[in-house]
């Protein structure tokens, strides 16, 4: 009998979550056929218009709960603001100017190096050939002198 009782008692139970998919089921298929389709839906200038309405009442509302500060508190943020300002600028400009000369100064002694270099290139000697041109010519004599003297 226990056993009637239980059985009973879970067919009714699983009869009872079928009728209530069931149900849930249909109340979604009527939910869906009274959605208000897009041609019940305003045109987009209309619902652009209730927007753009909308947009500007609760502007006004929040400028409505913004604290504006006195003329004192003003005055005193500006100058706070002006000084950081300031302070932030010249020291900006002590770096900008002592990156500035630290490149001059190694541009000038790199154009140092390079002058001297020019100048031991272009040192002429009394007969008009330049040093590197009179090694050349006294290496090549040295190597002909030494080539004549095998030949013989």
């Amino acid at each position: 009998m226990a056993d009637n009782k239980d059985k009973l008692s879970k067919e009714e139970a699983k009869a009872a979550k079928e009728a209530a998919k069931a149900a849930e089921k249909e109340r979604k298929e009527r939910i869906k056929r009274n959605k208000p389709k897009n041609e019940d839906r305003p045109n987009i200038f209309v619902r652009m218009g209730r927007a753009i309405k909308r947009f500007f009442k609760d502007f006004r509302g929040t400028c409505k709960k913004v604290i504006w500060p006195d003329g004192k508190t003003v005055i005193k943020s500006s100058g706070v603001v002006i000084v950081c300002v300031l302070i932030v600028g010249i020291g900006i400009w002590i770096v900008d100017w002592g990156l500035s000369a630290a490149v001059q100064a190694s541009t000038e002694a790199l154009a140092e190096i390079g002058d001297s270099a020019d100048d031991d290139a272009d040192a002429v000697d009394e007969e008009g050939t330049t040093d590197a041109a009179e090694a050349e010519e006294t290496t090549a004599s040295s190597e002909s002198g030494a080539t004549e003297a095998d030949a013989e």
